[in-house]
């Protein structure tokens, strides 16, 4: 890689990380997760820098790239073994913090119930405010099959939400 190549990595790489944390921060729940998920979106995107940045805007590809590290993230065995139980003790940093990164406990929850297809669909589209075409070649599927399951992820989003609002209530009336 040339001088020039590798600091214009560098520049993508501060310009884009925040974005992508918050993506990948949306699709898994965990910010620790995440931020293993954009290290290793920025690894496998400095590899192919020379390549992938004479096309154009790489956003979309290194946007594949990130959903493609959590679906496989999400495949791994010992992933599904892991008893998340506790709390890692730290004090709360501002980029850590999903209130402070604009995000409400309640999207956190609610996106967490979704199943990955779902999730990474209603996050491309409507947290990352992209448009159907380019969501399908973050995902590599049709049109159809994101609207299709950004349809399902709203709905379910929906119940999800209209539960926590009976949860609350409920809560309220008990005190």
């Amino acid at each position: 890689m040339t001088p020039d190549e590798d600091a214009s990595f560098r520049e993508f790489a501060r310009a884009k990380t925040v974005q992508l944390r918050r993506t990948a921060y949306l699709l898994c729940g965990d910010w620790h997760l995440a931020e293993d998920l954009v290290q290793t979106t920025l690894i496998k995107l400095y590899r192919v820098w020379s390549k992938a940045h004479r096309g154009g805007p790489v956003d979309n590809y290194s946007r594949r790239i990130l959903v493609r590290c959590w679906f496989d993230e999400q495949r791994k065995p010992w992933r599904r073994k892991e008893k998340r139980d506790g709390q890692v003790p730290e004090v709360v940093d501002a980029r850590v913090d999903p209130a402070a990164a604009g995000l409400s406990d309640h999207l956190v929850k609610a996106l967490a119930e979704l199943t990955p297809r779902q999730r990474a669909t209603v996050v491309l589209r409507y947290c990352n405010d992209l448009p159907v075409a380019e969501v399908a070649a973050v995902l590599g599927c049709s049109e159809g099959t994101v609207k299709s399951q950004t349809a399902r992820g709203l709905d379910a989003l929906r119940a999800v939400v209209t539960g926590l609002d009976v949860q609350a209530s409920a809560t309220e009336r008990s005190r």
